[in-house]
C-alpha cells in the first residue's frame, strides 16, 4: 500500500489561501519580468525581425511602418509580456507544482516530473524550428510576389507594418510550441489509459489528414509554413507511439511484479 502522499490535512479555506498566495507569486513574477524585457522589448523585437532583415540585406529603402500613433507602443508592450511570460514559465510552474505536489504519491511525483521538465523543452524547439527554419523560408515566399513595376506600372513593394509582423510571429511561434507537446500529451493520455499505441498506430492514417487541417488552420496560406509544421507533428506522433508503448511495457512489469509478490507463499504459513 503506498505511503509517501502527504498526510497534512488542511481545510478548503487553506487550501484556497495557499492556491491564492501561489497565483500572486505568479502575477508578481509575471510583472517583474514585464518590466524588464520591456527595457529591451526593441532589442527583442529587432531579434524578432532578423529573418526578414537578413533577406533584405544589401538592399537600400527597405523599412517596417506603423500607421497608428500608439501602434508602436503596444507593439512593444506586447513583445514585452510575451518574453517576460516565457522567461517567468519555469517559476510559474514550480509554484503550480507546489501547490498540487503534496496531493501526489511518491511515485505519482516521479511519473510526473519529466512531463513538467519536457514541456518548457519541447515548446522552445518548437520555437527554434519556427524561427531558424520556417521563417526565413516563408518570408522569401511571400517577398516573392513583389513587382518591379515594369511596363509602366506600379511596384508592388512589402512595408510590413511592425504591429502585423509581431501578430504573425508570435502566432507561429505558440503554434509550433504548443504542436510540440504532443508527446507530453499523448503520453499522458497514454499512462492513464486513455489511449494505447496500437490505437494510435492504427488511427496513423487519420492522424496524418488531422495534423495538415491543424497546420492549414494555424499558419498562414502558404504551403511552406503548413509543411513546416505539419511535418514535426507527424515526427512527434511517431515519437509519442513510442512513449505509450514505453509506458505500456513498464506498467506491465509492474503488474506482473506486484502479481507475483501477492502470489508468493507467506513466511508465516506452515510448510507441508
Amino acid at each position: 500500500m503506498l505511503k509517501d502522499i502527504d498526510d497534512r490535512e488542511m481545510p478548503l479555506l487553506d487550501h484556497l489561501v495557499e492556491l491564492r498566495n501561489r497565483l500572486m507569486y505568479s502575477v508578481a513574477a509575471i510583472f517583474l519580468g514585464f518590466l524588464v524585457c520591456y527595457l529591451f522589448a526593441e532589442q527583442i523585437y529587432a531579434f524578432l525581425v532578423q529573418p526578414l532583415a537578413d533577406i533584405y540585406e544589401g538592399e537600400t529603402g527597405r523599412r517596417m511602418i506603423y500607421t497608428g500613433l500608439a501602434e508602436a507602443f503596444f507593439t512593444y508592450i506586447k513583445v514585452a509580456f510575451f518574453a517576460g511570460l516565457f522567461i517567468t514559465f519555469p517559476f510559474v510552474a514550480t509554484q503550480l507544482w507546489m501547490f498540487i505536489a503534496p496531493g501526489l504519491y511518491k511515485q505519482e511525483k516521479q511519473a510526473f516530473m519529466p512531463f513538467l521538465v519536457a514541456t518548457p523543452v519541447l515548446f522552445f524547439l518548437g520555437g527554434a524550428t519556427v524561427y531558424y527554419l520556417i521563417f526565413p523560408l516563408a518570408w522569401q515566399f511571400f517577398l516573392s510576389f513583389e513587382t518591379s513595376g515594369v511596363d509602366g506600372s506600379l511596384p508592388i513593394q512589402l512595408e510590413a507594418r511592425v504591429s502585423e509582423y509581431l501578430d504573425l510571429v508570435m502566432k507561429l511561434i505558440f503554434a509550433f510550441g504548443l504542436c510540440f507537446q504532443l508527446p507530453v500529451a499523448l503520453t499522458l493520455m497514454g499512462r492513464v489509459g486513455l489511449v494505447t499505441s496500437e490505437q494510435l498506430a492504427r488511427n496513423r492514417k487519420y492522424a496524418i489528414i488531422l495534423t495538415f487541417v491543424v497546420a492549414a488552420l494555424l499558419t498562414p496560406p502558404d504551403i511552406i509554413s503548413q509543411v513546416g509544421l505539419g511535418l514535426p507533428i507527424l515526427l512527434l506522433y511517431e515519437i509519442s507511439i513510442w512513449c505509450v508503448r514505453i509506458v505500456e511495457r513498464r506498467r506491465a512489469e509492474a503488474e506482473a511484479e506486484e502479481s507475483t509478490e501477492t502470489d508468493a507463499p507467506s513466511a508465516e504459513e506452515p510448510r507441508e
